[in-house]
């Protein structure tokens, strides 16, 4: 019982940084309906560049954290004004060969060796467990949870009751009535592709905490995207559900499975549930069906 419990705890803790991960794509997708693919990449890039603001400039932590911001904002705002605003009118497929082109110029062009920069946080901070009953709870990854959980809450209050949040809900609606209403939509999608790159540093700099440098954090991207589909590609509330759920499916899987069936098939317990429920729901557990008129 204790050895579940601990099991679906540190699946849910860690259920929390994806979620955080999976809205930074939901945003784009839901008001821009374009997929960035590119998005494990800036994950790296965040943390990349809170370090060597610390580490190599010198900043603080406070400084390295809006260095690493500013930065990925001009990325951010580069890449749209630069890719994105050209593709309106283009097939989706060249939006996801765009952002998947993206990660691999990332990759090759230098990333893989900056991603050596010592992380923001000492590794012994919070290195003492937190105890509850008889179940060990790494108060690193709890401590990250809770923030990434307020870095949501933020998010989601954003996207409900502030002015861009509202002029975001009525460019996904219907971009053209949106803009016949005087919405400034090219502004709009600017700002929510530098509120992906701000998202990128924060869950960036968790993750690395949690689970150390390299560029193995950029394996994240990978799963963003069974997450995002599970929850509805158009659902934050069901992204938040479906992080948790593919968090704990990785605990219990890695917990129960690995040893029966093979290393590393927690893993890929998520893309299993996720063949199974696309038979089921194609458009994810809250996501709304596509209704089209004949």
């Amino acid at each position: 019982m204790w050895y579940f419990l601990a099991l679906l705890i540190d699946g849910a803790l860690s259920g929390a940084l994806y979620a955080l991960v999976a809205l930074a794509f939901v945003i784009v997708y839901k008001a821009a309906a374009m997929m960035n693919f590119a998005l494990g990449e800036w994950v790296v890039l965040g943390a990349v560049l809170a370090g060597t603001g610390l580490h190599t400039l010198h900043l603080g932590m406070v400084g390295a954290l809006l260095f690493a911001a500013v930065g990925m904002i001009l990325l951010a705002a580069g890449f749209y004004h630069v890719v994105v605003r050209r593709l309106v009118a283009h097939p989706a497929i060249s939006a996801i060969m765009v952002t998947w082109g993206l990660g691999m110029v990332m990759r090759g062009s230098g990333l893989l060796w900056l991603s050596g920069t010592p992380a923001l946080f000492p590794p012994t901070l919070l290195s003492e467990p937190v105890m509850l009953g008889d179940v060990a709870i790494a108060a690193g990854k709890l401590a990250a949870a809770c923030i990434a959980g307020l870095c949501v809450a933020l998010i989601g209050g954003f996207w409900r009751f502030s002015r861009t949040g509202i002029a975001l809900r009525a460019i996904a609606d219907d971009p053209r009535a949106a803009m016949a209403a005087g919405i400034d939509v090219d502004r709009q999608l600017l700002i929510v592709w530098c509120l992906a790159g701000v998202v990128a540093v924060v869950a960036g700099v968790l993750w690395t905490f949690v689970v150390g440098g390299g560029f193995g954090v950029a394996l994240i991207g990978l799963k963003v995207f069974p997450i995002v589909i599970l929850g509805g590609l158009d659902s934050i509330p069901g992204t938040i559900a479906a992080a948790v759920a593919v968090g704990v499916l990785e605990s219990l899987g890695a917990g129960y499975l690995d040893e029966s069936l093979g290393p590393g098939f927690g893993g890929i317990a998520p893309f299993l549930v996720l063949l199974a429920m696309l038979m089921v729901r194609p458009y994810g557990l809250f996501g709304q069906p596509r209704v089209e008129r004949v």
